[in-house]
């Protein structure tokens, strides 16, 4: 009797220990996809989008001139927001640097016919412009 107990005694034992062996590897696997998946979640978030507002000067004087300017940028893919001004000849942009650049944007206005600090249109596109857009030829802003 007393062999018979010894052994039950073991076999829970030995069931304990490997039972307990289970619930140690079932841990640390969750602890291991825990943690891949926190290092996945930096990885990513350093590829995040690097989303830039500026404004630049572009030339232009009247409310035709801020359609095409405006639409010319907001076509450009990665551009979220343009807005200019007539006033101040400034066009606020807010785009995202992963997928355009500012040079490139800029280029996007000398394309429609806007020079900018950094391009100016060629002058056949200007020459393309409405009347009442040609800024070059000393018209005041209306």
């Amino acid at each position: 009797m007393e062999m018979l107990v010894q052994h039950f005694i073991i076999q829970n034992y030995l069931t304990i220990k490997k039972d307990m062996k289970t619930q140690s590897f079932k841990i640390l696997t969750l602890l291991l996809i825990f943690l891949a998946g926190i290092t996945s979640s930096q990885a990513l978030a350093g590829e995040k989008k690097k989303i830039i507002e500026t404004s630049f000067e572009v030339q232009g004087i009247c409310g035709m001139c801020e359609t095409k300017i405006e639409t010319a940028a907001m076509e450009l893919n990665g551009v979220k927001l343009a807005d200019w001004d007539k006033h101040t000849k400034q066009l606020k942009v807010v785009y995202n640097s992963k997928k355009i650049s500012e040079e490139e944007i800029h280029q996007a206005m000398a394309a429609v016919g806007y020079d900018t600090p950094k391009a100016k249109a060629t002058d056949t596109t200007y020459n393309e412009l409405p009347g009442c857009c040609k800024y070059r030829d000393g018209q005041k802003t209306h």
